[in-house]
Order: structure tokens, then C-alpha cells, then sequence
């Protein structure tokens, strides 16, 4: 009885999406969980789903596939729209978690030290999205957090690497935006799509991004753009992001596991009102190396 009357609905909120496409296409919400075994450290995130998608996962009627995306540094987790509607158009469950805190200590550079003194940050990043699936399974259970899409920009990128290096059997995919310290994994498990930059100053280090040869035989797909580091969010130019959504959408077509039924690219609905309260804070100053 339960699943009929979902799928009643489904059929009335697909019929309304036809005809009110930016109002229910893709739903973002913004809810703030706070981590008990870590001081209530509070751990915000965005989720963008489509809707029709998320009434059949309601309806066990499918799985939703689950994509996390991890923002560069002094960029906020909700810039980056042009990534997040690309996935849940295609029927995701995407999470963008913000990892830092205006608490938190500035982020440093030390040269010659592993990450260049940054692996306190990528294991607080692994913690945050650990943290962050183990609360979203209770609002979200019919999702797939088993093979999970990593995106990430520059830091963020960073974050989704060094997270799929600790947890290799929970990751299918990863997808990094000129990230810049963490060497790119080179089993062959796990298909990688990476975005670089053109910058004057932010370079990658030496051996995070393998050879040509290397690429080629393990299936790593690298894109060299001629855009900016700091280019690659939301606050960059509308050719940076078509062109990256459409590098994206491609890596999904060859993906041979990729079912999903897409739809256009819409406008997507305003965000909720946060679960906990939570104050936005104005746009940050270009991201710095």
C-alpha cells in the first residue's frame, strides 16, 4: 500500500516537474549535524537530489547512487552548483559537506613536509564525511554509500583522494578540480577524472599527477583547461563551468555501469531552510595556495 500511494505521488510530482521545472527538479537542503565525539563540532551539508528520484528511493523502488563534493579552500561548500546539478540531474544523491569552520586554524604551507603539512586537514575532511554519511543513512536509507563519487576543487580534491586512499572499498569514482597535494591513486580500481588548471601560481607538486603513459594505461582521464585555479567554482566564468560539466557528463556516458536516467540541466529550486541554524557567511576571497 505504501509503495502504491508512492508512486501516485511520483507520477502527480513528475507531471507537476514537466510543467514547473525550476521549482521541482533538483531540491537542495541545508542541514547541520553536530559531532558529539568531536567537541559538537558542527558538520554542515548540502543535498541535492532530484525529487522524482528521491519519492522511488522512498518507494524502494531504486538506490540512489551518492556523489560527496568537497570544496577548495576559502571557498564555501555551496559554490559549486554547476557540479552539483549536473549530478543530481542524473539522479544522485549529492552531499557537499563544509569542512572548515571560521574556528578553525588557518590552513599553513610548510614545504618539505608530507602534504606540505596539510594531513591534519584531509584527516578531518576523512572524518567529516564518515560523520557525515553515518548521519545521512538515517534521513536517506535507500542511497548507495558503498561506491561512492568523490568531486573535490584544490584542497577539496585533495580531501577526496587522500579519503579514497584510506577507504579504497567505498569509492568507485573520483573526480578532482586541480587538486595539488595528494598523488592521484594508481591501481586501476578506481576511475579518476581530473580537471587542470592553467595558473601562473598554483602548480601542482611533482608526482600527483602521473605521466601521460601511465594515464593512459590505467584509464585516468586528465583534462588540461585553460582557465584558472580559482576559475573552477561557481565564481568562475560560464565557459569554465559548461566546459567542465561537460568533460563530467561525459566521464558518466563511458562509465558502463552508469544507468541512471538523465534530464536536462534546470534550474534548480531554492534552498530549504536549514535543519539547525546555520549563518551564511559572504563570498571569500579568491582561494590562496
Amino acid at each position: 500500500m505504501k509503495r502504491g500511494i508512492i508512486v501516485l505521488c511520483l507520477c502527480i510530482v513528475t507531471m507537476a516537474g514537466y510543467f514547473t521545472t525550476d521549482r521541482w527538479a533538483i531540491r537542495h537542503t541545508t542541514l547541520t549535524f553536530h559531532d558529539v565525539l568531536r567537541g559538537d563540532r558542527n558538520v554542515t551539508v548540502e543535498v541535492a537530489v532530484r525529487r522524482d528520484r528521491q519519492m522511488q528511493a522512498m518507494a524502494e523502488m531504486i538506490e540512489l547512487p551518492v556523489a560527496i563534493l568537497s570544496h577548495g579552500n576559502t571557498v564555501k561548500n555551496t559554490e559549486y552548483s554547476f557540479l552539483t546539478n549536473v549530478f543530481a540531474s542524473r539522479g544522485y544523491l549529492v552531499i557537499s559537506i563544509q569542512h572548515d569552520l571560521d574556528t578553525d586554524a588557518p590552513m599553513v604551507t610548510r614545504v618539505g613536509e608530507e602534504y606540505v603539512g596539510r594531513r591534519m586537514q584531509y584527516n578531518r575532511g576523512v572524518f567529516n564525511i564518515m560523520y557525515a554519511i553515518d548521519e545521512l543513512k538515517k534521513l536517506y536509507p535507500n542511497a548507495n554509500y558503498r561506491q561512492l563519487t568523490l568531486i573535490g576543487h584544490s584542497n577539496g580534491g585533495d580531501i577526496s583522494m587522500f579519503f579514497a586512499k584510506q577507504h579504497p572499498d567505498l569509492v568507485k569514482k573520483v573526480v578532482t578540480l586541480d587538486n595539488l597535494r595528494v598523488p592521484f591513486i594508481t591501481d586501476g580500481k578506481i576511475k579518476i577524472l581530473s580537471f587542470r588548471s592553467r595558473d601562473p601560481v598554483f602548480k601542482a607538486d611533482p608526482g600527483v599527477v602521473p605521466d601521460d603513459e601511465t594515464c593512459a594505461r590505467l584509464g585516468i582521464k586528465v583534462v588540461r583547461t585553460e582557465f584558472h585555479h580559482n576559475d573552477l567554482s561557481d565564481r568562475g566564468p560560464d565557459s569554465a563551468k559548461a566546459s567542465i560539466q561537460a568533460g563530467v557528463e561525459q566521464f558518466l556516458d563511458e562509465d558502463a555501469g552508469e544507468t541512471t536516467p538523465t534530464m536536462p540541466l534546470l534550474a534548480a529550486s531554492s534552498p530549504d531552510k536549514p535543519t539547525a541554524a546555520t549563518t551564511s557567511a559572504n563570498a571569500a576571497p579568491p582561494e590562496q595556495k
